[in-house]
């Protein structure tokens, strides 16, 4: 074979065709990258819980974390650190970026306009300038908001339907983490009439200024806190749901880990599956589809929940009817 030996071309030739095959299979296993920046602190069970909902959804997709995925965690418990770690994201260089809460949100749009991103709880996408509508985002960003304008008449129908009943709502929020307050005040002061109740803006930034507001609404009588969902107010919860006991206070929350912790009512979207949702759209993205052309997906699922224990710990008696149904009433 003009001066190579049968043997030696044969194992050439099956040398060239085992080379592109493994390249096909190193191309196969080539690692996917994801950066995910929580707006909350780390060692918060509940929200930890979520990541591992998002984490395990992704899992059912077919992408393993240590063989065909990689994900980046960062935790930031206030806006100071969603932006520090926004670029520490960034600079990994992701091929998707999940952002989880308005902060997160904001600082990731501020770090990049080309790396995809996913958001979860965030209430009002286009208010904020995050995408040009829900169904045709645009840009770099798409995801899933956690409010809807009848979600604030179904707030306060809830604080109507106790006993004794609230005439006076408080909103409570912290400014500098709950960008989308004023939407979620002008549609309670839109619903307000239709249950004889008058709703005033309650924006704090410590617990002592939290219990400044509770301890005024209480000596005015017949009041009620709705506490919007924020990196502050789930970092404080304890403390929120505490000073509430103290001050006699019901309270309506955004989120079911609230009447979870000893919260009297909650009702809003179950975070937990918006974030296994969240990972249907980063696998769609991996995959090839652009997130602009991924329509923001409004809420579809809600959960009430209804703690008993707190109620009778306030002498409160809620109605048979909201009762009947709550997804879970705690004892």
């Amino acid at each position: 074979m003009s001066g190579m030996k049968r043997r030696d071309f044969i194992t050439l030739l099956g040398g060239a065709v085992a080379w592109p095959l493994a390249a096909r299979a190193q191309q196969a296993l080539r690692v996917r990258r994801v950066g995910v920046l929580m707006g909350a602190v780390e060692s918060d069970p509940a929200r930890r819980s979520q990541l591992a909902a998002f984490r395990g959804a992704l899992a059912k997709l077919g992408w393993r974390e240590g063989s065909n995925l990689g994900i980046e965690v960062r935790w930031g418990a206030d806006p100071e650190l969603c932006a520090r770690y926004a670029a520490e994201l960034v600079a990994l260089g992701p091929e998707v970026l999940l952002a989880d809460s308005s902060p997160s949100l904001e600082a990731l749009h501020r770090q990049t306009r080309t790396i995809p991103i996913v958001f979860v709880t965030v209430a009002d996408p286009v208010g904020q300038g995050f995408v040009a509508n829900l169904a045709h985002p645009g840009g770099n960003i798409t995801g899933f908001s956690v409010f809807d304008a009848p979600m604030a008449s179904k707030w306060l129908e809830m604080l109507t339907q106790i006993t004794p009943p609230v005439t006076r709502v408080a909103m409570l929020f912290n400014p500098a983490t709950t960008p989308y307050a004023n939407l979620i005040l002008q549609a309670m002061e839109e619903a307000a009439p239709s249950f004889a109740v008058a709703v005033r803006a309650a924006p704090v930034n410590s617990d002592s200024e939290v219990d400044a507001v509770m301890a005024a609404l209480a000596r005015e009588g017949r009041g009620g806190v709705l506490v919007l969902t924020s990196i502050f107010t789930a970092t404080n919860r304890d403390a929120i749901i505490t000073l509430a006991a103290r001050h006699r206070l019901p309270a309506v929350y955004a989120f079911p880990f609230f009447a979870e912790a000893g919260g009297l009512m909650s009702y809003g979207v179950d975070v937990a599956d918006v974030h296994r949702r969240a990972a249907d759209y980063v696998n769609r993205i991996l995959n090839g589809d652009k997130p602009g052309d991924l329509p923001v997906q409004t809420p579809t699922k809600f959960h009430l929940v209804i703690n008993l224990k707190t109620a009778r710990a306030l002498d409160i008696t809620v109605a048979t009817s909201l009762l009947a149904i709550a997804d879970e009433v705690i004892e």
